[in-house]
């Protein structure tokens, strides 16, 4: 992904608006030159409106004109009180002092107003502008610092999702197989026991070893391999045989056990109408359905997730400005090294298409239902297709058996 400067178009954002707003005022209509004469004020009203005469300082006549004056001077400026003989008021006023207009009374209230909209639109423009160039140098100088130390949270995001798509997708994968190992464990073990019962303690001397005094066993009541494991080593002490025979007797059983069970196969056509066949086939459908590349895609996960676990924690210092600058120099050169290997293999991943692959792998594995409905097609599914589920029982089970070595 590329870096797009974000702070970079801020900042010309403000210049341009810098720039509006020098225009603006440029282009604002600007006060006339202006003289400043003293007015008598003939009539007033309260609200400031009057009639006053001045004397044209260019002309040098008097002139009379309706004016605005100020309402809010004081009170001994106006009549009566300035002059009780003509009942005159005083203000002071300005006029042109150059052009057609020069002479005419100015009323900066009056005309004023038509120049407000131009200097306010100006300020704004100027204030906002100012602001975002502010922000766009502050937060540029922080992001180029940021990225000379190595800070980079947009990798480590991407790299915490794919991990957390690579972790799901395994444990999903899991959870289908322990599904099946819940259901099939069972079976076999019963499969295991009846294989056990019918093999006669004096069967159990070749797998001890030595001689095996299967009489002294007979003489307890122990009559086979079964009834050996069933007992124990401290169930046959009490019984009347000796520790060492007990001893030996045990082991011979665990391994003739260890035997039955690669021998037997637990088998998905003896009666499909039994329950606990019936739930090792719907186990079995969800990774019949899922197919081997959500098997492949939870390998692939494991793998991946297990490469990139080191990294993360290698690269968490340049998550943050504040995190690695508080880190060692040392520390920031992993940091650097471990984000370097994550960008890479991120994209890699991305590019292959990793985070898409797990997705549908999880979707696929959890689209399991239960119910009578979902017995019926399982079963109905089996027959249509048995070696598939099969293949799977058998992976499932050469792995269980792994495990138990």
């Amino acid at each position: 992904m590329g870096h797009i400067p974000v702070f970079r178009w801020i900042l010309a954002l403000g210049l341009g608006l810098i720039g509006c707003s020098a225009g603006l005022y440029a282009a604002a209509p600007h006060f006339p030159e202006l003289k400043q004469v003293e007015l008598t004020v003939l009539e007033e009203e309260p609200d400031g409106a009057c009639t006053v005469r001045w004397t044209d300082p260019y002309e040098h006549r008097e002139r009379e004109a309706p004016y605005l004056c100020d309402a809010g001077r004081a009170a001994l400026l106006k009549a009566p009180h300035y002059d009780t003989g003509s009942g005159f008021g005083w203000d002071s006023g300005f006029v042109v002092a150059e052009g057609p207009d020069k002479g005419e009374l100015y009323s900066l209230e009056e005309d004023g107003g038509s120049d407000d909209w131009w200097i306010e639109t100006s300020d704004a423009l100027v204030l906002a502008g100012l602001l975002l160039a502010f922000v766009g140098l502050v937060g540029g100088n922080i992001r180029a610092l940021s990225r000379a130390l190595g800070v980079a949270p947009a990798v480590i995001r991407r790299a915490e999702l794919l991990r957390a798509a690579a972790v799901s997708v395994t444990q999903d994968h899991e959870r289908a197989v322990e599904a099946v190992l819940t259901a099939w464990e069972p079976m076999h073990r019963d499969l295991v026991d009846a294989r056990l019962g019918l093999v006669p303690v004096a069967g159990l001397r070749c797998a001890a070893g030595a001689r095996l005094p299967a009489e002294e066993l007979e003489a307890a009541g122990i009559h086979t391999a079964r009834d050996v494991l069933d007992a124990r080593e401290w169930g046959l002490v009490r019984c009347g045989v000796t520790r060492r025979t007990a001893e030996r007797a045990v082991a011979a059983a665990r391994r003739v056990a260890d035997e039955a069970g690669e021998d037997v196969a637990v088998r998905l056509d003896a009666d499909l109408l039994e329950p606990h066949v019936t739930t090792l086939l719907v186990a079995l459908r969800v990774l019949v359905e899922a197919g081997p590349q959500a098997r492949s895609a939870a390998g692939t996960g494991a793998a991946l997730a297990a490469r990139l676990e080191p990294l993360l924690a290698g690269a968490a210092p340049a998550s943050g400005l504040g995190r690695i600058m508080a880190a060692g120099p040392g520390q920031r050169r992993r940091a650097q090294a471990a984000v370097a290997e994550l960008r890479l293999l991120v994209d890699g991943a991305e590019r292959d298409g990793l985070p898409g692959r797990f997705a549908q792998a999880s979707v696929d594995l959890l689209r399991a239902s239960g119910g009578d409905s979902a017995g019926l097609s399982a079963q109905v599914d089996f027959e249509a297709r048995p070696v598939e589920y099969y293949a799977l029982l058998d992976g499932v089970r050469a792995a269980a058996l792994s495990q138990h070595r």
